[in-house]
């Protein structure tokens, strides 16, 4: 006999490992699989962030925070003038071009090329400002 024999013959006899047949793990996805999805436990501030009372305005600010840092494009227009490329060529220094405005009408604020105020020019130290009169609503959400 062979020493490998010998081990065998003086060992305890080994039970035959078990086999996976698969069925354990398909179990548990099936378990997972048959959760409703009012059983599925969401953590406490999720499940109860809806349920808290929030003062005006209080609810955004911990979610806008993430956008202040982006630049967007601020502009006032005080008003506008169709004419053909031939005027347009003709215009030079001292040129004045008539707007579409009466001299005390509110001016269009745009952010972003979007309508979003109008308000009144108002001189402040050595520059112009604007006054805001007016918040447009949008109707794009």
């Amino acid at each position: 006999m062979s020493d490998d024999d010998n081990e065998n013959t003086n060992a305890e006899p080994q039970e035959p490992a078990a086999e996976k047949t698969g069925t354990e793990d398909a179990g548990d996805a099936e378990s997972q699989d048959d959760l409703s999805y009012n059983e599925i436990k969401e953590p406490d501030e999720i499940a109860n962030r809806d349920k808290r009372e929030y003062a005006v305005g209080e609810a955004m600010t911990s979610d806008v925070t993430a956008i202040y840092d982006i630049p967007v494009n601020v502009s006032a227009v005080l008003g506008s003038s169709t004419m053909q490329v031939s005027q347009l060529l003709k215009l030079g220094r001292g040129a004045v071009v008539e707007l579409d405005r009466k001299v005390g009408e509110a001016i269009d604020i745009y952010v972003n090329n979007r309508l979003v105020a109008r308000g009144e020019v108002v001189v402040v130290e050595d520059k112009l400002g604007i006054t805001m009169t007016e918040i447009v609503k949008s109707d794009r959400i």
